[in-house]
């Protein structure tokens, strides 16, 4: 019998993102966050692929995110002009965790990742801040030259590195707020769609009431 409302719809999930012990390096690598970091996969309550690993880390100072897709058989792909043909993750947070309602406020925010694409020969990482769909409150898109991204690309695997720095986000307050609206979609070209939670039989791209609770804890 086919399942009518997918699995992973049924609950309101909360999950836990462990304080950074260090800032980000300034040489090397951003950081190595231990398995402890990794948020959990729900890829398997619907029988979905489950081909990425998602790390994930705060501190006073901004959020940090770590993405390894593996397994793969060709380089990532990257259409100049095409995002939506690129291999990307895309990210969806709300500093006020408000999970009552269905248009995205002044404390929404999307940005996307992508593994190539940056740099004058597309062969670095690039992130861009993108408008949250159908917000009820217009705002300037966050500047996002202060984000520092970083990715390694192999013959099986690409990985990304970004720390978002607090002040791209409005209202982001980890002591007064320690509670954050968190959703990710990683769009593989060799894959397809890998999810938080929710797929997009569901308008995640707008509605803020289908992010997950991610609580910043120490």
């Amino acid at each position: 019998m086919n399942q009518i409302v997918p699995s992973r719809f049924l609950f309101r999930w909360s999950f836990e993102a462990r304080q950074l012990s260090k800032p980000p390096s300034t040489t090397g690598r951003l950081f190595e966050l231990p398995i402890r970091y990794e948020l959990p996969s729900l890829a398997d309550l619907d029988g979905k692929p489950d081909f990425a690993r998602v790390k994930m880390a705060w501190n006073a100072d901004g959020i940090g995110l770590s993405i390894l897709v593996d397994g793969k058989t060709r380089p990532p792909k990257f259409s100049p002009g095409e995002l939506l043909l690129s291999d990307r993750m895309q990210i969806w947070i709300d500093t006020r965790n408000t999970q009552n309602v269905h248009r995205a406020t002044k404390f929404c925010h999307s940005f996307v990742l992508m593994p190539v694409g940056g740099g004058a020969k597309r062969n670095q990482p690039g992130v861009r801040a993108l408008p949250v769909a159908r917000a009820r409150e217009e705002s300037a898109l966050p500047n996002t030259d202060s984000v520092r991204i970083q990715s390694a690309v192999t013959d099986t695997s690409y990985q990304i590195d970004a720390w978002f720095p607090a002040e791209v986000f409005t209202g982001f307050d980890p002591v007064s707020n320690p509670k954050i609206g968190f959703h990710y979609a990683i769009y593989d070209s060799e894959f397809g769609e890998r999810t938080l939670a929710v797929g997009s039989e569901f308008p995640y791209e707008s509605d803020p009431s289908l992010w997950q609770t991610v609580e910043l804890v120490s």
